[in-house]
């Protein structure tokens, strides 16, 4: 399955270092599907977007997934795509960006055509082929039709989404150049999150984040000064505070890292869809580790 990253320090920004793919060795490559695509999302210091990505085609995408890359923010978003749908292109590649925002997609969601009927003029918004940047465009149209309240947008969307369209899953990262938001909808895939106090438990130490499958790593030096929420796929070290969260349960991190919780999506997908449903190449996509 895709793996989502997620990560706040605000309102500090702090320099964190990202490796989205590590480097193969035999039994991994044995037992475990390649990724199709990489990218990092974070903001400059005016707040612009700052997206890098790149699908997984060729050796040299490869190596530009294994680089170290070395940002200054107090939001980021990394993820790991195994497509589902549309080609290996930028493109079709998360993170995505649309007014200002950035938003990365764990899932499938089905009847594209309903979505798109929906969407209307912000079908605009969308450059790919990919149900995650239509669910974007969905969720920034909501959030527009509730006066720039992301919170409000994310819950509208999300419940058309519930009532509407066919749903595997639907965990979603968004962030802003100081807030983050995280969704997990309904409970197919995990999604957990951290509030990390300055320098982990031991209250010494830096960041230092890995996914199991050697995915992800993530390392902050800054963060042994500094206070962080993360939030991610899987645990990603041994810090007894990683908690789950609920299906239907937003998070919500402000631009003064207090977090909130609410069950935004009470009552399962209307049309769910099981893995058997699924055609070959996204059901790999949702199972692979």
């Amino acid at each position: 399955m895709c793996r989502l990253f997620g990560l706040s320090a605000a309102p500090h920004r702090v320099r964190a270092s990202f490796w989205l793919l590590d480097a193969p060795d035999s039994l991994a490559q044995q037992s475990h599907r390649e990724p199709d695509g990489t990218g990092l999302g974070t903001f400059a210091e005016d707040g612009t977007p700052v997206v890098e990505k790149q699908p997984l085609a060729a050796y040299e995408d490869t190596e530009f997934a294994q680089e170290a890359k070395h940002r200054y923010s107090a939001t980021f978003v990394a993820h790991i795509r195994f497509a589902t749908t549309g080609e290996l292109l930028p493109q079709n590649t998360h993170p995505f960006a649309q007014d200002g925002r950035m938003f990365a997609h764990n899932g499938v969601v089905e009847d594209l055509p309903k979505l798109e009927a929906e969407l209307g003029s912000d079908l605009a918004l969308v450059h790919g082929d990919t149900d995650s940047e239509r669910v974007f465009a969905l969720v920034t149209g909501h959030i527009g039709r509730n006066g720039g309240d992301v919170t409000a947008g994310i819950t509208s969307a999300a419940r058309w989404l519930a009532d509407n369209v066919p749903i595997y899953a639907l965990n979603i990262l968004l962030t802003t150049p100081g807030e983050l938001w995280a969704l997990r909808y309904p409970d197919t895939h995990d999604l957990l999150f951290l509030e990390r106090r300055a320098g982990g438990p031991s209250g010494g130490r830096h960041l230092q984040h890995a996914s199991t499958p050697g995915r992800i790593r993530a390392r902050s030096e800054h963060l042994a000064d500094n206070p962080a929420v993360v939030v991610a796929s899987e645990q990603m070290d041994e810090d007894p505070g990683w908690t789950p969260l609920q299906s239907g349960e937003l998070l919500h991190v402000d631009r003064d890292l207090a977090v909130t919780r609410q069950v935004i999506v009470d009552r399962p997908p209307r049309y769910p869809i099981r893995l058997a449903d699924l055609n070959a190449r996204a059901a790999a996509a949702q199972t692979e580790k």
